[in-house]
Order: C-alpha cells, then sequence, then structure tokens
C-alpha cells in the first residue's frame, strides 16, 4: 500500500490503525472527565445551598427582624 509516495507494510498499518484507535478512545475518556466534572461542579454547588440555606434557617431571628449586621464580621 502507497501513502503519500510513502509504501506502508503490514506494521506500519497496524500501528496507525492502533494509533487512531488510541485517540478515538481517549477522546470517549476526556468526553466522560468533562461531564463527570460537570456533574459534580453541579453536585457540589447544590450542597453549598442546601447547607446555605440550613444555616440561614437556624440562625434566623424568632421575631423576624433581620440583623443589621452584614459581612464576614459582623
Amino acid at each position: 500500500m502507497t501513502i503519500f509516495g510513502t509504501t506502508l507494510d503490514t506494521m506500519a498499518v497496524f500501528s496507525l490503525i492502533s494509533m487512531l484507535t488510541l485517540l478515538v478512545y481517549w477522546m470517549f475518556v476526556l468526553r466522560e472527565e468533562k461531564r463527570w466534572l460537570s456533574w459534580f461542579r453541579g453536585w457540589e454547588a447544590d450542597r453549598k445551598a442546601r447547607r446555605l440555606a440550613e444555616e440561614d434557617a437556624t440562625n434566623a431571628p424568632a421575631s423576624g427582624q433581620t440583623s443589621s449586621k452584614k459581612g464576614p464580621w459582623g
């Protein structure tokens, strides 16, 4: 077999097919990794939102008044 003026023997064809197969495999791996990372970021954001909502519910004043303290140092 000749491609671009180069004769390819059996080993060259096999290595070319192997490299293309490996490239396709890593494309699937990368796609699944991105999908998992996206799921994890969403899960982490939901967990943080639930935790903050629970903290706000437990720290809310009983009379319904909002606290005048704002910011991280009160």
